[in-house]
């Protein structure tokens, strides 16, 4: 094993990281309390450069989307990322920071992606003849039954999803998979995966009953199919996620309107964008806004109807939301705000929307993105509000040996103090995994920062924290020049910050949220 010099001591002081090249391969150079690190330098989840991320004590947060790793072993300690970083011993002699590389390389030119899956245990009844079920198949259904064997878990792991495939990469639906990319980078693991782990598969069943007491899943049937065997099991995770809404009024059911939320509803937009030339969007949303977005870079004629006055009016406020409007409308996107959807109707062409105050709209197609209800109508006996959600403790626990994770989950959220339901990919991924801890007898309550993402037409925002409501919006920078940060204020504390093109800002405050600080909004006027 080759062992080269990669820096002088001095030049990496404690706390600090550096991207080295390595014949021809960069790895990241981690100083952590005066100890040297060496790990494959990008993020294993879209290959963002960590060096341009932050270091916090071990810990290293993507400046993207917020993987977390830990530069001393290069473990994953937060998703979205699945994979671990690859690591390299480094050692320091004379002053000079040495590390040993394999006798192959590391690696091609940069290797974005270069990284190892965790290490799991192999499954082995004998050792452990439970069986634990994981219900849902999105993101957090994948990262549970990841997690359980990664902590040790040997005992029957099945996974079931009334979807007919791997677990898929959802974000990808209304950006990359809707602009052009293909279906074949939508799955988030190897199509052997899931047998190499033990991990049982179980794709198009569809739960039609949860005996609690009896511990015991029965399925519905599939056509002139009979309904699978029941599944009973010693512990069972719920991350059925969200089900999309569509608007109450006549004609949503016609050919040519669509929801977004499968691979198949994002496949029946792609043919009808090929076919067409026009889209309305019903919706203001991230959905509605990134499904805008694809269908203007893909050519179309693009319409968005919202009830709000401007985007993103009740997650960001007006004046963020404006930046957005401008930003769609500069490339061709036409609103009609604070207007209501009244109709869809036939035409000799395609579809026709009537407005609640009249006017009509015509196009080839319409994308119905206006939320997500729970998909816990087949449950009964278990704690819901309102709403349909499920009422989790903080360890995400409902029932006995019963868990919920993702969009159906309503839980304690620590930094608020207060009860939330959070429609995130990334949250969905770390509830996935505090629950399989705690199926697994951890005893592990759900800490986590919330942080999202969305890309559109070029602009990148990233959302740190939740804000239900608010008493002020702080900005930071420049909303004209679509450079900043927007501090969200509630009795004088930041609970949340968006930002553009402050990528490092985010990670910062991200940084310092997860191990416990708190941002006031004198700290941030000073």
């Amino acid at each position: 094993m080759p062992v080269v010099r990669v820096a002088a001591a001095v030049d990496l002081a404690e706390g600090e990281m550096q991207e080295i090249e390595v014949e021809g391969t960069k790895l990241l150079l981690s100083n952590v309390g005066g100890q040297f690190y060496a790990t494959s330098a990008f993020c294993t989840h879209y290959g963002a450069p960590l060096a341009t991320g932050v270091l916090a004590g071990p810990k290293v947060i993507c400046p993207w989307h917020h993987a977390v790793f830990d530069v001393t072993d290069g473990a994953l300690d937060e998703p979205p990322a699945l994979d671990d970083l690859a690591r390299f011993n480094a050692t320091v002699e004379g002053g000079e920071v040495f590390v040993d590389l394999p006798e192959d390389g590391v690696g091609d030119g940069v290797a974005p992606h270069q990284g190892c899956v965790p290490a799991m245990v192999d499954r082995d009844f004998d050792a452990d003849s439970r069986t634990f079920v994981i219900v849902g198949g999105g993101a957090a259904g994948q990262a549970a039954a990841e997690t359980l064997r990664q902590v040790g878990f040997q005992g029957r792991v099945v996974l079931v999803t009334d979807a007919g495939g791997r677990p898929i990469d959802r974000t990808k639906l209304s950006k990359g998979y809707l602009s052009g990319a293909s279906r074949d980078s939508l799955p988030l693991r190897a199509p052997d995966f899931f047998e190499r782990y033990g991990i049982e598969l179980r794709t198009q069943h569809r739960v039609a009953t949860l005996d609690v007491d009896a511990k015991t899943l029965h399925f519905a049937g599939s056509g002139d199919g009979a309904a699978p065997e029941p599944l009973r099991y010693d512990a069972a995770l719920l991350a059925t996620g969200g089900t999309p809404r569509r608007l109450g009024i006549p004609g949503t059911d016609l050919d040519g309107v669509f929801l977004l939320r499968s691979t198949e509803d994002a496949t029946q937009i792609v043919e009808a964008a090929e076919a067409g030339q026009s889209a309305i969007v019903i919706g203001t949303g991230f959905i509605g806004m990134e499904a805008a977005a694809a269908l203007i870079g893909r050519g179309l004629s693009v319409t968005v109807v919202g009830i709000e006055a401007v985007p993103f009016e009740r997650i960001l406020g007006s004046e963020v939301g404006r930046v957005f409007q401008d930003l769609h409308e500069e490339n061709g996107v036409a609103f009609r705000m604070e207007a209501s959807a009244d109709a869809v109707s036939k035409t000799d062409g395609g579809l026709r929307l009537t407005l609640g105050d009249g006017p009509t709209l015509d196009a080839d197609f319409i994308v119905m993105g206006v939320g997500v209800t729970p998909a816990t109508d087949f449950l009964e006996g278990l704690p819901m509000d309102d709403r349909g959600a499920l009422v989790a403790d903080a360890n995400l626990q409902i029932g006995p040996d019963l868990y919920a994770a993702g969009d159906i989950a309503s839980y304690p959220e620590a930094r608020l103090g207060e009860r939330v339901r959070i429609e995130h990919w990334r949250l969905a991924q770390q509830h996935g995994r505090i629950a399989a801890r705690n199926m697994a007898g951890q005893a592990v309550p759900f800490e986590a920062v919330p942080y999202f993402w969305s890309g559109q037409l070029g602009m990148n925002l990233r959302y740190l924290g939740h804000a239900k409501s608010w008493d002020e919006i702080l900005i930071d920078g420049s909303l004209d020049d679509r450079q900043f940060v927007a501090y969200y204020v509630k009795d004088g504390r930041v609970i949340a910050a968006a930002g553009v093109k402050r990528d490092k800002v985010i990670a910062s405050l991200h940084a310092h949220w997860m191990t416990g600080g708190t941002t006031s909004a004198d700290e941030v006027r000073g």
